[in-house]
């Protein structure tokens, strides 16, 4: 299937590793021209040459730290100069530390609405301008299945996420004149350094192997497995496209069959 992402400007933000790092491929792959960031330099500029080489497409890459909103500017400034005006955007950034509410303090919840919130809307403000005046764009956030579902000791995803489907929803209907479509996608348990740095915590915590507590994730979904990075980037390439053009103001599940709710 053409999606029809030929020669657009897309901009992903932490793509060095991970969901970014599938989502940015995958884009590349349907002929975005793809501009990619992340704190670390060397792995950054690693992903991008692996990104050129199996597509063919250009890749943009440039270091920057997305809780901070100089790095976020100059980002942006640097791909419309390399790429041209943007008409996709993915913002990304990985997850804040586990553990319960009585774990932490004032500083780590600012942390957490730095990067897992106010990156999102530093982000959106940056790039919209180009979609507004090109009255098309696609706007996908991700966030994680902990939107509809709260994960155990992840108190700060909790709740700083459930912020970003709060913008989705609100944004879907102040940009939908400017036809620019803005959705969330929610993952469940995806086979990132992540998952693996929570499988470990949460084993820790518990006294249990990380075996069990893999088993234990497997357990409470359909498919009964963890899911895969690739798995991600198809979804959100989807989004990015014309195919999807009637869908907005929505948080669209990745989870295996997860999440146990109706809605």
């Amino acid at each position: 299937m053409d999606f029809g992402l030929k020669n657009k400007v897309a901009l992903v933000s932490a793509a060095s590793k991970g969901l970014g790092k599938a989502i940015a491929l995958e884009l590349s792959r349907e002929g975005a021209l793809v501009a990619i960031c992340a704190r670390g330099e060397e792995l950054l500029m690693k992903t991008r040459d692996e990104i050129e080489k199996e597509t063919g497409n250009k890749v943009f890459a440039m270091k920057a730290d997305i809780t901070n909103y100089d790095d976020i500017k100059k980002f942006v400034k640097a791909t419309r100069e390399s790429l041209g005006p943007i008409d996709i955007l993915v913002t990304n950034a990985g997850g804040p530390p586990a553990g319960e509410f009585f774990d932490f303090d004032d500083e780590d919840w600012q942390a957490a609405f730095e990067l897992n919130l106010l990156s999102v809307i530093r982000l959106i403000r940056e790039v919209a301008p180009d979609m507004k005046e090109k009255k098309w764009g696609r706007i996908i956030n991700m966030t994680s299945i902990s939107v509809k579902q709260p994960i155990a000791n992840l108190i700060l995803s909790n709740v700083i996420r459930a912020g970003v489907v709060g913008l989705t929803k609100s944004l879907s209907n102040d940009l939908a004149r400017y036809n620019i479509l803005v959705n969330s996608v929610a993952p469940g348990y995806i086979m990132t350094e992540r998952v693996k740095n929570l499988v470990k915590a949460n084993a820790e915590k518990e006294g249990i192997s990380q075996d069990e507590i893999l088993h234990r994730l497997t357990a409470n979904t359909a498919l009964g497995r963890v899911g895969n990075p690739p798995e991600i980037g198809a979804v959100v390439a989807f989004l990015a496209s014309d195919r999807a053009s009637y869908i907005t103001g929505q948080t669209i599940l990745v989870d295996g069959g997860m999440f146990k709710g109706l809605m």
